[in-house]
């Protein structure tokens, strides 16, 4: 069941097998069906998962109604609400499940503990942190740089694995178009071939 955590772990920190245990010990393993949210808005996010199996997305709902998808994440990812997370404050986005969910969570309580006993931690999650920065800053450029048919070749070049998991008008959403325009967008490159 840890192979996979211990495997991403071990990317960016050595541990112990003693470190390893403890961290182990902390976690909490759930499955969680598909259709199902892990968060919703005006909760606190108490958890961050690290996904053994499924996809899952964040998003956010304006006052219109309309989705705006922040990420996909598959397996061997991490998904949270940072901010809601981190600060112990109501979130404003949702986390659903795609698809059936295999996951090994932490809490916020049990986090604290394990960068008390194993100061290596904090290493790891300044990592992941960093990264999902670059990966939100890059997106950011991306939507106020790039039209939607180049988001929308980007996304399928970078994602093919999650191509064939999530439908279209999700991905439409994740791209920041509609999905009567990204159904448009597919055909004209299509014809373009």
């Amino acid at each position: 069941m840890f192979e996979q955590i211990d495997e991403s772990i071990s990317r960016y920190i050595q541990l112990t097998a003693e470190e390893l245990e403890q961290f182990h010990s902390l976690l909490k393993y759930k499955k969680v069906r598909k259709k199902n949210f892990l968060l919703q808005e005006g909760e606190v996010c108490d958890f961050e998962a690290f996904i053994i199996k499924g996809c899952i997305r964040s998003y956010y709902i304006n006052k219109e109604g309309t989705e705006t998808i922040l990420l996909f994440a598959v397996e061997g990812w991490w998904v949270s609400d940072l901010s809601s997370f981190s600060e112990q404050v109501p979130s404003n986005m949702f986390i659903e499940t795609i698809e059936d969910c295999e996951l090994l969570m932490i809490d916020y309580k049990h986090k604290m503990q394990l960068f008390e006993k194993v100061p290596k931690f904090e290493k790891f999650f300044r990592i992941l942190v960093q990264r999902s920065l670059g990966v939100l800053q890059k997106r950011f450029y991306a939507s106020v740089s790039q039209t939607a048919e180049e988001r929308y070749v980007a996304f399928t070049e970078k994602y093919p694995h999650i191509l064939q998991r999530v439908p279209q008008h999700q991905i439409a959403r994740y791209i920041g178009v509609s999905p009567e325009f990204l159904s448009k967008v597919r055909s004209s490159m299509y014809k373009n071939k």
